[in-house]
């Protein structure tokens, strides 16, 4: 069985977050931390290269392979933010269907700026997330 790439590492998120080179991005990065930060009461962690995830849980998957990952976290990607949700995204349809401009993927959605989403409603979205994950 192959081992997981992507694992929690000792990088600086701060310096990670600073070295963001579009200052809106940068910003919008900046807020999301904050707020996962607040809602998880976890500092963050860099996952990889380019994840900052919140928390974390120990899963073993239906093949068996197991491991460790973040409940929450995101990435600035070249085209969009990857905002990651563990608790997945198909107990949120009604939340979604407030949070404004967005794509969505198997657990993540993908978000371009910020200032297309209600950030109150992301809010949400990653309050019932971390809870779904915290009862399983």
């Amino acid at each position: 069985m192959a081992e997981l790439k992507t694992k929690p590492t000792t990088n600086s998120v701060a310096k990670f977050l600073a070295a963001i080179p579009d200052a809106d991005r940068r910003a919008e990065c900046q807020a999301i931390a904050g707020m996962m930060a607040k809602v998880t009461k976890k500092e963050p962690k860099m996952w990889g290269s380019s994840i900052v995830g919140f928390d974390d849980y120990h899963y073993v998957g239906a093949s068996g392979r197991e491991g460790d990952w973040f409940i929450v976290g995101f990435s600035p990607r070249a085209k969009a933010i990857s905002v990651y949700l563990m608790g997945g995204l198909e107990h949120q349809a009604d939340l979604l269907s407030k949070l404004g401009k967005h794509k969505t993927g198997k657990g993540c959605l993908y978000i371009n700026k910020l200032k297309d989403v209600d950030f109150a409603v992301l809010v949400k979205m990653v309050k019932a997330s971390v809870q779904k994950m915290k009862k399983q």
